[in-house]
């Protein structure tokens, strides 16, 4: 992986570490919920129930966001519509710092998730201008991994700003990170590819209705929609409800948590990291595009069904080790999945593309969210282990029917 990072630019190195950085961000924006919800729940007196509302807030608005960023980031551009993106998710991280009940606390949330859905859209379309095909999933790995690295160094940062400061703290804080972090993204140029057409863009209309049309007459759209959305579910919980798990059914204090439970986000980590790089590499040994980015979707699927081992190991530290495995061919899946996004269509419509089929990231999410907190209002999380084994193999009978539909023919 160093060695590909060696043939970039340093523009290109300076777009990866931007990248990187907001997706950092970003989950540490979307984790402080989750991990403060003890705390906040106490203090606020929210019931399971009104804190699945909460989420279910987030992801309403995450899922719109989804589907209108695309468009937007077509129309706008990646590099403004990336800074109104950031922009906007950063003054709504700050409003739950003001909040006093369950209402409010989820009008801030979906104010978030309307901002940040943008990053996962603009990402794509970034990516697609900066670098050729065989980088493109090393780069989405590496940007994508920062999602997880927010989310490893999210607990402890949070919990400490929190015994210091008080909860309200953390939003503050997190939320005007992402707004130092826009200065060096104005600094940076325009793509060149973002300034000049390319050749199989000429035969696409640039308006958003005929953008949208166009993306969704595609059978690989549906496709891998509907991936999405049977699989997204798997992170939405890792983010939400595990370090719950930790607490009910583990047994373990928030210090506890603080001090071992990055490791499964760590897992994440490597997981983007390894499967953006796997299809590359598959790619420069004589696979095509395609073929490189089943046969990683399929490896990690297979690695799934071990999760009921999470809630049935007697041993804590089995559990964890389940958890780590989970996470990281979660990730591997995701980052394949959008570099075939990218890979699957042209240029000036990847945005629109990439924000359709996360669409069903944020349905399958906004589902599982709210029967997870009428689920465990009364049960256990044995049965919800269970059925996140199953749902990668199902993913991927959708996976498998993609084919060819790139713009240039070279899949």
């Amino acid at each position: 992986m160093a060695g590909r990072l060696g043939r970039f630019t340093g523009l290109q190195l300076g777009v990866v570490a931007l990248l990187f950085a907001i997706t950092v961000i970003n989950y540490l924006d979307r984790q402080s919920l989750s991990i403060l919800a003890p705390v906040m729940q106490h203090d606020l007196n929210l019931s399971d129930t009104q804190y699945a509302h909460i989420v279910t807030a987030f992801l309403f608005a995450y899922t719109g966001g989804y589907f209108f960023a695309g468009g937007l980031s077509d129309r706008l551009g990646s590099k403004l519509s990336t800074f109104v993106f950031v922009a906007w998710w950063s003054l709504a991280e700050m409003i739950p710092a003001l909040t006093a009940g369950a209402v409010g606390l989820g009008a801030a949330r979906a104010l978030l998730g309307l901002g940040e859905a943008g990053i996962w859209v603009a990402g794509p379309k970034v990516v697609g201008e900066w670098f050729e095909k065989k980088d493109r999933a090393t780069v989405i790995g590496i940007y994508t991994a920062g999602a997880t690295i927010g989310a490893t160094l999210a607990p402890p940062i949070v919990l400490m700003l929190a015994a210091r400061h008080g909860w309200r703290s953390v939003f503050f804080v997190s939320g005007g990170i992402g707004l130092v972090w826009l200065v060096p993204w104005l600094l940076l140029p325009v793509a060149r590819n973002a300034q000049r057409p390319a050749k199989e863009d000429s035969l696409v209309e640039h308006s958003v209705g005929s953008s949208y049309a166009h993306v969704l007459r595609k059978k690989t759209t549906w496709l891998l929609l509907t991936a999405r959305l049977i699989t997204d579910p798997v992170w939405y919980f890792f983010l939400f409800w595990y370090p719950k798990f930790l607490v009910t059914q583990r047994h373990q204090s928030l210090g506890a948590i603080a001090r071992v439970a990055w490791v499964v986000y760590l897992a994440a980590d490597a997981g983007t990291l390894l499967g953006g790089f796997s299809s590359g590499c598959l790619m420069r040994h004589g696979l095509s595009s395609l073929r490189a980015r089943k046969t990683i979707m399929i490896a990690a699927a297979l690695l799934l069904p071990l999760s009921p081992i999470i809630a049935f190991a007697s041993s804590t530290a089995l559990s964890y080790a389940i958890a780590c495995t989970v996470a990281f061919a979660h990730m591997a899946w995701l980052v394949t999945l959008t570099a075939m996004i990218v890979d699957q269509y042209p240029g000036r419509l990847v945005g629109t593309a990439a924000g359709v089929i996360a669409a069903g990231s944020g349905l399958g999410g906004i589902l599982s969210t709210e029967l997870l907190g009428h689920w465990l209002q009364a049960h256990s999380y044995s049965a919800v282990f269970l059925v996140i084994g199953l749902l990668h193999p199902l993913a991927l009978l959708f996976v498998l029917r993609v084919r060819n539909d790139a713009p240039d023919g070279n899949i």
